[in-house]
């Protein structure tokens, strides 16, 4: 899977983990250079504190596009770490 954003492969993996629809990308798979810290958290019952991150990528801000858990509740435990992304983020086979 990749997930792309104006145009740039931001992330790449095979082992990505799908939940509610979304591909959840191993942190080693996404462009680290892409990520900026946000303030912005969500609470998903089962799933426990999201955090997220800005994306920046060719000089444009995309807030809040990408979010992950850094500590998930326990049937949620596959994708602790792990990154997915919101749109105008395209994530393609």
């Amino acid at each position: 899977m990749k997930a792309i954003l104006d145009g740039e492969v931001i992330a790449e993996s095979d082992e990505t983990v799908v939940v509610e629809g979304n591909h959840y990308f191993p942190p080693s798979a996404v462009k680290a250079d892409v990520l900026r810290d946000s303030d912005l958290h969500t609470v998903c019952p089962w799933k426990g504190t999201a955090s997220y991150h800005t994306l920046e990528v060719n000089g444009a801000e995309h807030i809040n596009a990408a979010w992950y858990y850094p500590d998930t509740k326990e049937k949620a435990s596959n994708i602790k770490g792990y990154i997915a992304f919101a749109r105008p983020v395209e994530v393609t086979a």
